[in-house]
């Protein structure tokens, strides 16, 4: 898993509450168990017309947010169902890092096993980021995942909480697969002395 450190990046809005992983990425495009090449499928029923061209009133479509790798949301991101597709569909557009107010819990926890940083603000710095998010390609943002900081294109710092756990994972890239693997000494330790306590297995 790559690892999140320190990020600055054109932000997209996304001003919109309640937003679904159905609506991150549509059933059609689950049938896949791969991570790549979701990016395509991301908010497809409302970045495309029925005719398969651009829609482009939506966001991604802008030529100012072809670059952006943060997302400020409205309220409520994530719900709906638990696929983990959503996370892997943001993140194969090039999303790293995602703000609201509030997240699905499963989503939530499904962001940090991909590498991306979803951080929760209150109502009040939400907006302003949303204000500096619409400034199109002049709405460059840095997070700072260790010091904890969000610092806007005008020097606005908004601050923010996190797990400490979760925080050293993405500061060190590392998902359940890594976490064991940091442990791999004592898991070989512990084979060699089944191996002679029970020599017959």
């Amino acid at each position: 898993m790559q690892k999140f450190d320190k990020l600055t990046a054109v932000a997209m809005p996304l001003p919109m509450i309640n937003v679904d992983t159905d609506m991150i990425i549509p059933k059609d495009y689950l049938k896949t168990i791969k991570r790549t090449g979701l990016g395509t499928g991301l908010f497809s029923e409302l970045r495309y017309h029925d005719d398969g061209s651009d829609n482009k009133d939506f966001v991604l479509n802008h030529e100012a947010y072809k670059d952006a790798q943060i997302l400020v949301a409205g309220d409520n991101f994530g719900c709906g169902s638990s696929r983990e597709h959503a996370p892997w569909a943001l993140l194969d557009w090039g999303i790293r890092c995602v703000i609201s107010t509030s997240f699905a819990d499963i989503f939530y926890n499904n962001c940090f096993k991909n590498g991306i940083l979803p951080i929760v603000v209150s109502k009040e710095d939400l907006a302003k980021l949303m204000d500096d998010a619409e400034r199109g390609a002049n709405a460059t943002i840095s997070v700072d995942l260790e010091a904890q900081e969000i610092r806007g294109p005008d020097g606005g710092l908004v601050t923010f909480d996190i797990d400490p756990f979760k925080k050293h994972c993405l500061l060190n890239g590392l998902d359940e697969i890594g976490l064991s693997l940091e442990k791999d000494h004592h898991i070989d330790k512990h084979e060699e002395r089944l191996a002679d306590e029970r020599p017959w297995h």
